[in-house]
């Protein structure tokens, strides 16, 4: 099991459709945003840094998968419970529990790839193994 970092979210106003609802893209634009933050939180810098440093350019979305429970709207307080399902050789599952206090309001999965650019074609990202002192710094 890996840690849990929270990632909270004040819900906005433009953040709603017409019938004051959260418009479901954002809560995928919010665990994008929780992804980050829960590596940063465990002590990784960011990705501009490390595609200096060590050439990682970052974790592209390979895969998602989101399952809706109960609505939100403007002017709550979602938290973002954000940990590693599952590390494999070159990606790993991003699990994030979205709660409105102890209500739960959607569960998303997303599998996630470490990528450098390929030297032969600098237009393109490869996947790489997961860096382990990443790895261990998760956990």
């Amino acid at each position: 099991m890996s840690k849990i970092h929270i990632h909270r979210v004040d819900i906005q106003f433009g953040d709603c459709d017409p019938a004051g609802i959260v418009f479901f893209p954002n809560f995928l634009r919010w665990m994008d945003e929780s992804s980050l933050a829960f590596f940063m939180a465990c002590g990784v810098p960011p990705w501009r840094e490390l595609v200096k440093t060590r050439g990682i350019v970052g974790t592209p979305l390979l895969e998602v998968h989101t399952k809706f429970f109960r609505s939100a709207t403007y002017g709550e307080t979602i938290e973002i419970h954000t940990s590693i399902e599952e590390w494999q050789a070159k990606v790993f599952k991003h699990r994030h529990v979205v709660r409105r206090g102890e209500t739960l309001i959607c569960e998303g999965i997303e599998v996630r790839a470490f990528v450098r650019r390929d030297p032969a074609e600098p237009d393109r990202l490869r996947a790489i193994a997961i860096p382990e002192d990443i790895k261990a710094v998760c956990l």
